[in-house]
């Protein structure tokens, strides 16, 4: 079973909260293990220092048993009255434990009954005979310190004092360590999180700054900085934050300015040429016709140059009336809103659109109810006649285009969907902006034509109409998806 891993603290107050508590745990937990060592060594040292006291009296005692009669002088039972309660003794004799007894609270007479099992035995025999202190585990007593020392008559006297009372200290220690300890790290870790919070104050308001500048639309048009992040103390690390932060927005705020007023500048000037340029082009392809009415005769060079200027200056009238419509767009100039019955408007389109390219198979998917929306009519037949000039401009003959019409969710979808070639990759991110043409990447039998702003034209009206437009392509599947808000004109 994988072991599943602690979450780690993202936010940086918790991190510093976090790192406070198991800073403080770690130094409690050294605390603790120090003073419980020290208690322990100790209490240790004080009970060796009373077995040293005790001396071998009490395992001497245990060679000889005790003499009938009682004089009080406390020898009659192993001189067990002058013992402290749990003093052990024992006699070994050629490793072998002759004589055993522990002072017990109570009758005397039963202060030397002890039953040690043979293991109790063999830790007994192994205890260094050496007059040094050391600990042993016997499972007839518990715990002990004993002392094992060598007698007159050449046999080992071991006495030995209960680590109990040692152990009971040591272990109340630890629990009231452990809740002093526990009780301190909550406390900690409560006021630790509200000193950090308090103290990352400054730093919160600066995000929230940060906040509200990322939620600006940048991208175009003016734009409005919020106010600057606080001043704060310079000598802090979140002062100099904030200090940077507001040097930052300055800078962009600067630079937006700028860049508002070179798109004004590029506006008005897309604006006046379109509009300067409107009457020369009309006048060249005005006199281009009527030097083709000419009754007289003509060389045909000059006729079929004739014509192309009139081609062209037609061409031309048609850019320049593109880009003064995106001009205006640009400039937010408001559309006419009326209802616009957009069933009729693609009846009319796609009729223009068989006219203009027979060779085509054009197909309808219309609901059976009449789809509005609030809008300015011309634009919107304009949107879909460069949908359906970009499909056939851009696909071979013999190509299915389809055209969809549906009214979903309080909005209506309308889709021009052909099996051309599709869109090449490198193009379809750009193919909404102006002047993007794909000429070289068209399929052969593909017409030529069109000056690149059709599809910008789309993307310019739609979204005036506050809806939006996209685009699916792959090879056998191109789709342009436009979506627009239904409600009141």
């Amino acid at each position: 079973m994988p072991v599943r891993r602690l979450p780690r603290p993202r936010t940086l107050r918790a991190r510093l909260t976090v790192g406070l508590v198991i800073l403080l745990a770690v130094s409690c937990a050294a605390v603790g293990v120090a003073a419980v060592l020290e208690l322990d060594g100790f209490l240790t040292r004080r009970l060796d220092e009373q077995l040293v006291q005790a001396g071998t009296r009490f395992p001497e005692s245990l060679e000889h048993r005790p003499p009938p009669h009682d004089d009080h002088d406390g020898d009659e039972h192993g001189d067990t009255r002058t013992q402290a309660t749990g003093t052990f003794g024992a006699r070994l004799v050629d490793g072998t434990v002759t004589n055993k007894a522990v002072v017990r609270s109570g009758d005397p007479a039963a202060n030397l009954s002890v039953d040690l099992t043979a293991t109790d035995r063999r830790v007994l025999t192994a205890v260094p005979v050496d007059g040094r202190p050391h600990s042993i585990e016997l499972s007839a007593l518990d715990d002990y310190r004993v002392i094992a020392t060598r007698g007159q008559d050449g046999d080992v006297l071991i006495v030995g004092l209960p680590l109990e009372p040692v152990q009971a200290a040591v272990h109340r220690l630890e629990a009231v360590a452990g809740i002093v300890f526990g009780l301190a790290l909550v406390a900690t870790g409560v006021a630790g999180a509200l000193w950090v919070r308090w103290s990352l104050r400054p730093l919160s308001r600066v995000a929230a700054t940060a906040t509200r500048v990322s939620e600006l639309p940048l991208a175009s048009g003016e734009v409005a900085l919020p106010s600057r992040a606080p001043d704060l103390d310079a000598r802090s690390e979140i002062g100099q934050v904030a200090t940077a932060f507001n040097r930052m927005l300055g800078h962009v705020e600067d630079a937006l300015t700028k860049r508002h007023a070179s798109e004004e500048r590029l506006r008005r000037f897309a604006a006046d040429a379109s509009h300067e340029l409107r009457t020369p082009v009309a006048s060249v392809r005005g006199h281009a016709e009527l030097a083709l009415l000419h009754p007289g005769p003509v060389p045909p060079e000059v006729t079929r140059a004739l014509e192309r200027i009139t081609a062209e200056s037609a061409r031309l009238g048609e850019m320049v009336d593109d880009l003064l419509l995106l001009a205006r767009l640009d400039a937010g100039r408001p559309l006419e809103r009326a209802p616009v019955d957009l069933t009729r408007l693609v009846l009319d389109a796609v009729t223009d659109a068989r006219a203009a390219g027979p060779g085509h198979r054009w197909m309808l998917d219309l609901p059976e109810e009449p789809v509005t929306v609030p809008g300015d009519g011309h634009r919107l037949h304009q949107v879909l006649a460069n949908l359906l000039a970009n499909a056939r401009l851009h696909t071979p003959a013999d190509t299915k285009v389809t055209v969809t019409l549906e009214a979903e969710g309080g909005s209506v979808r309308l889709s021009v969907h052909d099996d051309g070639p599709g869109v090449p990759e490198d193009v379809q991110p750009h193919v909404f902006e102006r002047f993007t043409r794909a000429e070289h990447r068209r399929h052969p039998g593909a017409s030529g034509g069109g000056t690149g702003l059709g599809l910008s034209i789309v993307a310019a009206v739609v979204e005036a109409h506050r809806g939006s437009v996209g685009l699916e392509s792959r090879p056998g599947h191109t789709m342009f998806t436009v979506r627009l808000p239904q409600g009141p004109a």
